[in-house]
């Protein structure tokens, strides 16, 4: 064999070897990017999303109902308040009870200081709730509210805020989508996205990540 031949070979050899290392590396790496970023893109999707069942739980505590319209949920969270009552002194306390120093008062905090605990959100961040992280720009949350008629005849407000999977990791490897999401509806028999509450049950307001 001349020795140009053989060097050819050789080189043809290399490349095919570079070639299959790579592409074995990537059957293994590439599931592994995309676990990885489905549980970082996820965690930010939840922490949005509970925040949008707070400010669902006020709006319910002072309107008997939950809204399924988000300018109108940012709008009380931004603008409105909502009433406490504190007691003052003790009913336990017999002399301060004759001399009328118990009482209960009531006051009044801004939603946007209550909602979220301690984790305060600024009136720009209250405004981004709507919208899903990660998600192509101007992407919302699907969010609706409604009524439930549970089996024992009770009327309960009930809502429900979700983002499918194909919304927050659209532009990820496509068959490892096509993957999760079929095995989210069709192994595991779940909603294939991240969700909270239900308009056909009465869950507590549950997310299906809880």
């Amino acid at each position: 064999m001349k020795k140009g031949i053989k060097i050819v070979i050789q080189v043809v050899l290399a490349v095919v070897i570079v070639a299959l290392a790579y592409i074995v590396t990537e059957q293994i790496m590439g599931p592994l990017r995309f676990e990885k970023a489905v549980a970082s893109r996820s965690a930010a999707v939840i922490d949005r999303i509970k925040d949008i069942r707070s400010a669902e739980r006020a709006f319910k505590q002072k309107h008997k109902r939950y809204t399924g319209d988000f300018d109108s949920l940012i709008q009380f969270v931004l603008t409105d308040s909502i009433e406490y009552e504190r007691k003052i002194g003790s009913a336990d306390d017999s002399v301060a009870v004759a001399k009328g120093l118990v009482r209960t008062e009531k006051f009044t905090k801004a939603i946007i200081d209550t909602v979220f605990g301690a984790k305060k959100l600024t009136p720009d961040q209250v405004r981004q709730l709507r919208f899903v992280p990660f998600a192509p720009e101007g992407t919302e949350f699907i969010l609706n509210a409604g009524m439930f008629t549970t089996e024992s005849k009770v009327v309960v407000p009930v809502f429900e805020a979700k983002a499918p999977y194909k919304f927050f990791l659209g532009d990820l490897d496509h068959q490892e989508l096509v993957n999760l999401v079929d095995e989210a509806k069709n192994v595991y028999n779940k909603y294939p996205g991240i969700k909270v509450g239900a308009l056909d049950q009465a869950t507590n307001d549950a997310g299906n990540w809880e």
